[in-house]
């Protein structure tokens, strides 16, 4: 049998074609069978008040169309235009690989395979994020904070 097999833990909630299905006291399996059914770990959805980053932003356009809060067509442009701008800053051949990743799985409308490449960069975002932080100014030691 191919298809999804989603494993479960208890009381995990896991959305489908716009469902939310929560599991019950113990572990199960999941298979999906229908092709291009559309499926989210809660879990693992950005809310919509994390999507503060550019990385997150793009992957949340991706995870609309999951929940079936977009439709795909509507958000195939700025799929493409974010990933686009994404591809300036990370030029690392890992982070490439995976913004062709999200590319190729965007135009064969394969958007929760957009989300997971998208997804691993967020660690890397973040890095990058901290790095440009300014670093905290030291107080020599006769000054002290009132």
């Amino acid at each position: 049998m191919s298809g999804l097999v989603l494993k479960l833990s208890p009381k995990e909630r896991v959305l489908i074609n716009g469902a939310v299905i929560e599991n019950g006291d113990r572990r199960s399996r999941l298979s999906i069978v229908t092709p291009g059914a559309n499926i989210l770990r809660l879990r693992d959805a950005i809310h919509p008040e994390e999507a503060k980053t550019p990385v997150k932003r793009v992957a949340y356009i991706a995870q609309l169309v999951l929940s079936g809060d977009t439709a795909p067509a509507d958000a195939d442009i700025q799929l493409m235009r974010g990933i686009e701008q994404l591809s300036q800053v990370f030029t690392d051949h890992d982070s490439r690989s995976q913004l062709d990743a999200a590319t190729m799985a965007v135009r064969e409308g394969q958007h929760y395979q957009a989300l997971k490449a998208l997804r691993t960069l967020i660690p890397r975002e973040e890095r990058l994020i901290a790095a440009q932080a300014p670093a905290p100014v030291a107080l020599p030691p006769s000054v002290k904070p009132s």
